[in-house]
């Protein structure tokens, strides 16, 4: 093996880190990136620290994002999004990255990608993990993204400027129907379980929603409580892979318990008063449910944000495990409460002819750059043949 390095931004987008690379300086043959990409992060890690790599040991800051510019007629750039997991030896394809889609744009802009003049400007980004598209607007200053601002964002400190994300038309990301077995409710066999009420939707990632009390639990449960509830996290494992299976994402539970990105399970409550891992009180009356979501094994400490958006939606399905603890009704934004603060997202849902149909997803994330030049990685051999002075490096 040859120790070589690879042109890189490492930036944080909205509650995740990810390193930024562009297409063209990794192998052509996706199949020559696990090894690359997983001594990059320092996976597998049996300790669960990822010390040997720039990965953060959860799976949040365990991340890669491809960009090129696209040759879509409807698209600026395309986005291939790499979930590495942290303790085995083995990247995953199969879904998207909702945090790291607000890093895209503004990467797309500051490493000239997509010319932009001075003011607001929309970046169309085209995700290859799902073949959805998604805007993201934001302001330049001086050719290069702004970062600076007021917005501040649960999970994150301190404040940054807006990147608004709009999915559109995000049903069927992973499975392509918004209701992959063609109910908005239904009860799921799981081995040892028996039968459990749930509710399988996909918008901009499948997600697999179920009641809390079901599995015995408040919902406003920390991480490090749900993690120490003897037996928890094995019965949510069986649970996803049999809703993976049902949604026809894993062909059997064998199949569907390698595919570590999707489906995410999201534990749904009615709104109640928590306290956030910052120690923050959260009142009832300033959320519309309380969720908690289990993501590549373990509980997120946040809230992805295409579980959030994918949420969204399924609060707007009647009859639904996500309905029945919102009883949302008009246009306004839902409310989420989850681990680290409230969490807003938006969503268009029409029903026309007893098909639901979601047009649309939105919320607003910040971003920021953290360091660029380049990655030092394992490799077979030197991942592209680059003209001489194209390159942050080469092989050591």
């Amino acid at each position: 093996m040859t120790l070589t390095t690879v042109p890189a931004v490492f930036m944080r987008g909205g509650t995740s880190k990810a390193l930024m690379l562009h297409r063209r300086d990794v192998p052509r043959d996706v199949a020559e990136w696990e090894p690359l990409f997983l001594s990059a992060m320092g996976s597998p890690d049996p300790f669960g620290r990822q010390l040997d790599g720039m990965g953060g040991g959860v799976s949040s800051v365990s991340k890669i994002c491809i960009v090129e510019r696209s040759e879509r007629a409807d698209a600026d750039v395309d986005y291939t999004f790499v979930q590495v997991a942290v303790r085995e030896g083995r990247i995953d394809l199969s879904g998207n990255c909702g945090n790291m889609l607000s890093a895209v744009g503004p990467f797309a802009v500051d490493e000239g990608l997509v010319p932009a003049g001075d003011g607001p400007v929309k970046v169309r980004i085209y995700n290859t993990n799902t073949r959805k598209l998604i805007e993201a607007a934001f302001a330049v200053r001086g050719g290069r993204a702004v970062y600076g601002g007021d917005l501040t964002i649960p999970g994150v400190t301190g404040s940054g400027a807006p990147i608004r994300l709009d999915f559109l038309d995000p049903g069927g990301a992973s499975t392509g129907r918004l209701l992959p077995t063609g109910a908005v409710r239904g009860r799921l066999d799981v081995a040892g379980l028996g039968a459990v009420a749930v509710s399988m939707v996909d918008a901009a990632n499948a997600c697999v929603f179920l009641h809390a009390a079901d599995l015995g639990l408040a919902g406003t449960e920390s991480p490090a409580e749900l993690e120490a509830v003897p037996g928890l996290l094995g019965r949510l494992a069986r649970i996803r892979a049999a809703a993976s299976v049902a949604m026809g994402i894993g062909r059997d539970l064998d199949h569907a318990a390698t595919i570590v990105h999707v489906p995410f399970v999201c534990l749904v409550a009615p709104a109640r008063e928590a306290v956030t891992l910052s120690g923050a009180s959260l009142a009832a009356a300033d959320m519309d449910l309380t969720a908690r979501a289990i993501s590549n094994g373990v509980p997120h400490q946040a809230l992805p944000l295409t579980a959030t958006l994918c949420l969204a939606v399924a609060a707007r399905l009647e009859g639904s495990v996500v309905h029945a603890v919102a009883g949302l009704s008009g246009g306004a934004g839902l409310r989420v409460g989850m681990p680290s603060g409230v969490l807003t997202a938006d969503a268009a849902v029409s029903r026309d002819g007893g098909v639901w149909r979601a047009s649309r997803g939105s919320f607003f994330r910040t971003a920021r750059p953290l360091m660029k030049g380049a990655v030092f990685a394992e490799a077979a051999a030197p991942v592209r043949d680059a003209p001489s002075g194209d390159r942050a490096g080469g092989p050591l």
